[in-house]
Parts: structure tokens; C-alpha cells; sequence
């Protein structure tokens, strides 16, 4: 942790006390320090105090050590790799369609009647967050 000369620990104790982070173990403790980190972002991340970037980190931190464990992928077919993701992330067929460009395509990609291609890998890839290999 960097603390600097205007970090105050008594202010930090107070927003620890008050956002309760902790190791997640379910989906509704993520989703409760998600909206904590989302109220912390909408202030702007050049407007937070030291503490509040502190308890930021932090939250960041503990919300990605869970989703890497509860959305952890095994290898396997590229379209059952790209359904749990979509499952995982509630996203919609239709959600994709910036990405295939056609309902038809999206369907069939989605439904593994059609390969992903290269370039709807590496676009999807960035969508989720999620190394290219996974999706070729």
C-alpha cells in the first residue's frame, strides 16, 4: 500500500468500517462491492481522497480475485466457451450484433453451427476481457 504524507488512517478506518470490504464468496458480496466501487468511480478518479483511492484498489482487487475464480474457464469448443461467457455475463445474442454484424451469423456462431473467424475472435476477445486463445 502507498500511503502518502496526506493519507489519513483515521478516514480510511472509516471508509473500511463503512464499505465492509471482504473476500467474496457468492455473487450478491461481488455485486455489493461493485456498486461500492461504482460510487466511488462516479466521483472521478482524479476527485478521490487518498483513503478512497486506497479502498478502491483494494475493492478492484478483491472483485477480480472472485471473478477469476467463479468465472474461471476450461478449454474447450470456442461456441461453448463463448455461451458460458455470455451466460456468465447475462449478455444477449443480440448484445453481439456490433461484433457479427448480422443476426444470421451471430446465430449460427453462437449455436456452433459456424466457426469464430479471426477477426470476431480477437472482437470478442476484447468484449470479455479474456485472452484471445479461449474464443480460436
Amino acid at each position: 500500500m502507498i500511503i502518502n504524507a496526506s493519507f489519513d488512517p483515521r478516514k480510511y478506518a472509516v471508509l473500511l468500517a463503512q464499505t465492509l470490504p471482504a473476500v467474496s464468496s457468492t455473487e450478491a458480496d461481488n455485486e455489493r462491492m461493485l456498486e461500492a466501487v461504482n460510487k466511488l468511480m462516479s466521483k472521478g478518479e482524479d476527485r478521490l481522497a487518498p483513503e478512497e483511492q486506497t479502498l478502491l484498489r483494494l475493492m478492484v482487487r478483491l472483485i477480480e480475485d472472485f471473478e477469476a475464480n467463479a468465472y474461471a474457464l476450461e478449454p474447450g469448443p470456442p461456441y461453448l466457451t463463448l455461451q458460458r461467457l455470455m451466460e456468465a455475463r447475462g449478455v444477449r445474442q443480440k448484445d453481439l450484433l456490433p461484433i457479427f454484424g448480422s443476426d444470421g451469423i451471430a446465430s449460427e456462431v453462437c449455436n456452433g453451427k459456424r466457426g469464430i473467424s479471426k477477426t470476431h475472435a480477437k472482437k470478442l476477445a476484447a468484449y470479455f476481457g479474456v485472452p484471445l486463445d479461449l474464443l480460436i
